[in-house]
């Protein structure tokens, strides 16, 4: 991976050069990219993630949205503290580190800053996952066995013992492909901390919160106690 940066006249765009050639060869314009015939599909939640296929490369361009209350007043700007402290580049950052160390992350293709006097909008494309659903989605469709469950505990401890703090880790963002791909993603303001008693059982908390709400706001979900029991096993 060799990351590269470009100032813009409003921003900055930051690259792998070993995917991407130079920063022209890439677009954050979901317009653009429909009408060059590079916008494949898209899936909605709080934004909208883009699926879009370039020099034979499957992405996903994400925009940066603010959720909660937050969001009414400053929409999708964020404070402007200098680039290395803005939301794509840290999370560029963290992909990066764990794609290199082998841990099961789609890895980070570009990101782009546009500064707008006191505060920035962002972007960030990273790589496409083909043919992998979302644990959520998967559990609308069909059961997991028991191993299957085991091996999603076992991925979230290398993330914990990596140090690895995913503050939104749910039921959308654990990825499998199959019943043994699994990948973790959307590291947005995720950050690396001494593994401890403290947050770690709190992360899985959090999962196991985001399971059983997903639960109850559909008829067919295939989620028991039993299966995050087996999921604990996993994680030991």
């Amino acid at each position: 991976m060799y990351r590269c940066e470009q100032p813009l006249d409003h921003g900055y765009i930051l690259y792998d050069k070993d995917v991407i050639a130079s920063a022209a060869d890439v677009s954050f314009d979901p317009k653009a990219l429909a009408n060059s015939g590079a916008l494949v599909g898209e899936v909605r939640g709080r934004g909208v993630n883009y699926f879009i296929r370039m020099a034979g490369h499957d992405w996903v361009l994400r925009h940066y949205r603010r959720g909660g209350a937050i969001a009414r007043i400053m929409g999708d700007a964020y404070l402007w503290t200098g680039r290395h402290r803005t939301r794509p580049w840290r999370e560029w950052r963290m992909l990066e580190g764990l794609w290199i160390a082998g841990l099961p992350v789609p890895r980070p293709v570009a990101a782009r800053v546009l500064r707008y006097g006191l505060v920035y909008r962002a972007d960030i494309i990273v790589e496409r996952l083909v043919g992998a659903l979302a644990l959520s989605q998967w559990l609308r469709q069909r059961r997991l066995d028991k191993g299957a469950w085991k091996a999603i505990g076992r991925c979230i401890r290398r993330f914990h013992d990596a140090g690895v703090y995913h503050p939104d880790l749910n039921a959308h963002n654990i990825m499998l492909a199959g019943e043994q791909g699994i990948y973790v993603i959307d590291f947005d303001r995720s950050e690396l901390r001494p593994p401890s008693e403290h947050w770690c059982p709190k992360n899985l908390a959090r999962l196991r919160r985001s399971l059983t709400k997903v639960r109850s706001l559909t008829d067919t979900y295939y989620f028991s106690d039993q299966d995050w029991q087996a999921l604990c096993e996993g994680y030991g």
